[in-house]
């Protein structure tokens, strides 16, 4: 059965080969995923895809292209980033494939949920991996860490079914209501606090992205409901206002 509180979308970050997405997307028609976004693709050319789409006819029909990450997962509650952790300093060790499930579950994860996957050539980058919850790593052998895009799906998509959190027949439904806050709520939060802690000198030009990285990271792991994000928006607002009035005193 569809693990009823998580309906899953698969996000492929930069993809550069057409026939990449179409056995991406082969590969969720296998367990029955629907929903697939490419984040502004390498010159993408749909027959191509299709091409390799044996039986996946549906899902590249409704398969969208969008400019931006947060385009794709700006409503998501959860967003996982898979990663084989080369050439990337994490600042969180990976989940394997089977700690999913109890993961997901210890989060009581509901709503949307978005599974990036990054380009063929370099992965998801360090700010893609900083918009995640959770970081994935599929257990390849150290000599050849990197999988096809289209088989690092297939994989990811059989783990999920077979930990039952999603379904084989029916096309997902929207998501269902959730109380936790989306990427695109964390995310203005998250901008408007920079701004408040440039505003205050907080933010030294030698750390400041490894900085906001972090604030990032705190962010995302707070898990944060839409009651909380509303709150903090509200406090965060407050303190920037009374911060440009006393500006605006001192520039009398």
């Amino acid at each position: 059965m569809r693990h009823s509180n998580l309906d899953w979308r698969i996000v492929l970050v930069r993809p550069r080969n057409p026939l990449n997405i179409g056995a991406a997307a082969r590969a969720m028609a296998n367990f029955g995923l629907r929903e697939l976004v490419a984040v502004d693709p390498f010159a993408p050319t749909w027959r191509e895809a299709r091409e390799s789409a044996v039986g996946a006819g549906p899902v590249i029909e409704s398969a969208r292209a969008v400019p931006t990450l947060l385009d794709a997962v700006g409503d998501a509650t959860t967003v996982l980033g898979t990663t084989t952790g080369e050439r990337r300093q994490l600042d969180r060790v990976p989940l394997s494939l089977p700690q999913l499930a109890p993961w997901l579950r210890r989060r009581k994860a509901r709503g949307r949920a978005a599974l990036l996957f990054g380009s063929e050539k370099t992965g998801l980058s360090n700010e893609d991996l900083g918009r995640c919850h959770a970081l994935l790593r599929i257990p390849t052998s150290a000599d050849c860490p990197s999988m096809n895009l289209g088989q690092a799906v297939a994989v990811c998509a059989y783990e999920l079914a077979r930990a039952g959190l999603l379904g084989v027949q029916t096309p997902p439904a929207r998501s269902a209501p959730s109380d936790a806050a989306d990427l695109e709520a964390l995310e203005h939060v998250f901008e408007r606090t920079a701004q408040m802690l440039d505003a205050v000198g907080y933010l030294k030009p030698k750390g400041r992205n490894a900085t906001l990285l972090k604030l990032r990271r705190l962010l995302m792991d707070l898990e944060l409901t839409s009651s909380d994000v509303r709150i903090l928006g509200g406090v965060v607002a407050q303190v920037q206002w009374k911060l440009e009035q006393n500006l605006q005193r001192e520039q009398k």
